[in-house]
């Protein structure tokens, strides 16, 4: 036998404490970054998303879409206002982000689901009002904070087998409000609301880093709170951490941030003893190395 399908078949055996492992377990996936634009990746993604249903895995895709709603503004002639580095979402912004959010970006991630055989629905934070927001910052117009999650509809879609994809645009209070959420804080709340047993956010860095540039594998929240204290922890990583944070305190039982441009990187972290990027959970592992089941 060719060494390469003995290394494949050993390899699917070592996995076998994983898949037991997460079996019916709810993990939330935030997609986005430059594997969104490009096919390819796209189609990897696609494929890993549906083997994890395949192995019963309960996973719900989040994802962003800021370079097409930057691209779409620009054809448009609208033009965009930063208050301390972030977009000022005016009404006009707002819809164009629905627009390219709600209908280009997701279904395109749901087309590639359904292109590898696996079974999704594409919706947004909108529908069966599975997410309601406030103003985050009123100087910042419609971005938007959940303050309400009904996650019903995606257990029901569990149910049957089908892989939610959900773009983050919300409602209101009000029925004629529609806000802008950023991807990964629309991830941790569906993650909280679930009380997912993970919640992966992929980026297009490896991890969290320490002083010295090196990623660390696992980190307690207490760290990161004085990581972001120091300065160790800067620029757009901290909303992430503190995302993660948060969705901690939801009841979410780890969370990890690693790199989406690494090729199969929700399979390596889930299925595999080294794992992949920088998990942040509330309790130190009961078990070493890092990934074994916990």
């Amino acid at each position: 036998m060719n060494r390469d399908w003995k290394a494949t078949a050993r390899t699917l055996s070592e996995a076998l404490p994983y898949l037991q492992r997460f079996a019916g377990a709810v993990v939330v996936v935030k997609f986005g970054g430059n594997a969104m634009g490009d096919d390819e990746a796209m189609a990897e993604f696609a494929r890993d998303v549906v083997l994890m249903r395949l192995v019963g895995i309960n996973v719900v895709v989040v994802h962003g879409g800021g370079p097409m709603i930057n691209e779409l503004l620009g054809k448009l002639g609208i033009k965009s206002e930063f208050v301390r580095g972030k977009r000022v979402t005016d009404k006009a912004t707002v819809e164009v982000v629905e627009m390219v959010l709600t209908g280009l970006v997701n279904k395109r991630i749901v087309q590639a689901i359904m292109d590898e055989g696996g079974r999704a629905v594409g919706l947004s934070g909108k529908d069966d009002d599975l997410m309601v927001c406030e103003v985050d910052d009123p100087e910042l117009g419609f971005v938007g904070r959940p303050v309400e999650m009904n996650v019903q509809v995606l257990r029901d879609l569990f149910k049957a087998g089908i892989i939610p994809v959900v773009a983050p645009v919300a409602t209101g209070m009000s029925a004629l409000e529609t806000f802008n959420v950023n991807g990964d804080t629309a991830a941790g709340a569906i993650a909280g609301a679930l009380e997912a047993d993970r919640l992966l956010l992929l980026t297009d860095v490896s991890g969290v880093k320490d002083k010295e540039g090196h990623v660390l594998t696992e980190i307690h929240p207490d760290q990161i709170r004085a990581m972001i204290a120091d300065g160790t922890i800067a620029g757009g990583m901290i909303p992430k951490t503190e995302t993660a944070l948060q969705a901690i305190d939801k009841g979410v039982r780890a969370v990890v941030i690693l790199d989406g441009r690494v090729s199969n990187a929700c399979l390596l972290e889930l299925f595999t003893e080294h794992g992949a990027g920088s998990m942040i959970r509330a309790t130190p592992p009961r078990v070493t190395p890092r990934g074994e089941p916990v």
